[in-house]
């Protein structure tokens, strides 16, 4: 029960930042527990305070022993070696923390300090790299260990810069052997491997469809009707301006989640007119009566290979994004299905990002995306962005595939709905 007090009375004193007497109560402690760890730990980074290294790690040396799984120990033990210049058994001892436990960010960021220090700073570069992406948020850091942090992510920048500058030296002669080739696959493989971009996978909610590939935009040769489409955009737009003008109020917010509902990134867009839309098909139901106000558009939609799925697909849509909104970055429900954007009217400064690839929007020019990629838009213009939206099969399934697909999400729909 003494030393239970004791230890408490010990970390109150820490707490408060009254490091002598937290000492003293800790020395305490040792004489009726002359083994006890926590004693041994907190009395040899006082001795560390205090200047004395060998001190120290005579401590902490039994702290190890008391208790070996511990990985604050070690590093602890490291600090030690560091103050004498002993970078060999800093870097052992760095290595013991981090076999007891691999994601002990705070001995992983000392080891690319070490490494730094060595001279080695391309490994301390990758080393850094792990410990921001095991790190917790910064708010919950010291304001040593932030400062730490700036440095570490100040170093792998600069290594990635470095490492950019290196590839294009070393490449630009094979890059140049093909030069009469599309490149942008290769360029984005190696914007990733030197930190510039990011991976991006497919992340469909409802059904991930496997083996097909994550292509943020699908060559349009996969699409030879998109002319025809994009052929049409005077009259597709000639049909919009008239339903803004005579059924704009047929238009309805395009998100849209129920009281109580988790709304996560959607929260500024959630029933807002910002991003609005009106449907001549939702959710695989044909709206008669906006298609009747869209014929010509209506009669093109059925040559098109729209997505046939009983209660969820078609969807077809004018998307609406008034001036100077963002749509934050999201994925949608399944890769069975692309997605066709034709811009009808697009103001200057509307732009669309899927995966790593950002693209202006231009009115008549029709592209097709993998909405399971991450992705987002952006107008920043003072005027209206008004695009169709048309779900279509992933070309890639088979006529099998589709019909089985169709079964798949009819089959879980009622399951879900038999309670």
């Amino acid at each position: 029960m003494r030393v239970t007090a004791l230890v408490q009375t010990a970390l109150h004193h820490m707490r408060e930042r009254r490091l002598d007497e937290a000492a003293q109560t800790w020395s305490e402690v040792l004489q009726a527990a002359p083994e006890h760890p926590q004693a041994l730990l907190h009395l040899g980074q006082h001795k560390l305070y205090r200047k004395d290294a060998l001190g120290a790690r005579r401590l902490l040396e039994r702290a190890a022993s008391a208790d070996p799984k511990n990985p604050v120990i070690p590093l602890n033990l490291a600090f030690t070696y560091r103050a004498v210049g002993d970078s060999q058994n800093e870097m052992a001892a760095l290595t013991r923390s981090l076999t007891i436990d691999p994601y002990f960010f705070p001995a992983l960021l000392a080891k690319g300090m070490l490494l730094e220090r060595s001279g080695a700073r391309r490994k301390a570069a990758q080393t850094f790299k792990d410990v921001l992406t095991i790190a917790p948020p910064e708010d919950q850091l010291t304001g040593e260990m932030q400062q730490a942090m700036r440095h570490a992510r100040e170093a792998v920048e600069k290594n990635a810069q470095a490492l950019d500058t290196f590839l294009s030296e070393r490449l630009a002669v094979i890059e140049a052997s093909h030069a009469g080739d599309d490149l942008r696959r290769f360029g984005e493989c190696r914007d990733i491997a030197v930190g510039k971009k990011k991976i991006f996978t497919q992340k469909p909610s409802l059904l991930y469809f496997p083996r097909l590939p994550a292509i943020p935009f699908y060559d349009r040769t996969d699409f030879p009707w998109l002319k025809d489409l994009e052929a049409a955009t005077g009259t597709i737009r000639d049909e919009l301006m008239n339903l803004l003008r005579e059924d704009s109020g047929k238009f309805r917010p395009y998100v849209s989640h129920p009281a109580g509902a988790p709304i996560a990134q959607w929260e500024g867009l959630n029933n807002s007119m910002r991003w609005n839309a009106l449907f001549l098909w939702k959710d695989g139901i044909r709206d008669e009566q906006n298609c009747k106000r869209c014929p010509r558009m209506a009669a093109l939609l059925d040559t098109l290979p729209m997505i046939g799925l009983p209660n969820f697909g078609p969807t077809v849509l004018f998307s609406v994004l008034e001036p100077h909104t963002h749509i934050p970055p999201h994925s949608s429900v399944t890769n069975a299905r692309l997605v066709v954007h034709l811009p009808v009217i697009v103001p200057k400064g509307c732009r669309f990002r899927v995966g790593n690839e950002t693209r202006d929007w231009r009115e008549g020019e029709a592209w097709v995306f993998d909405d399971t990629i991450d992705h987002e838009a952006w107008n920043d213009s003072d005027e209206k962005r008004v695009i169709v939206m048309i779900d279509i099969w992933n070309p890639l399934l088979t006529t099998a595939e589709r019909a089985l697909v169709c079964g798949l999400l009819s089959s879980l729909r009622d399951y879900y709905s038999a309670e």
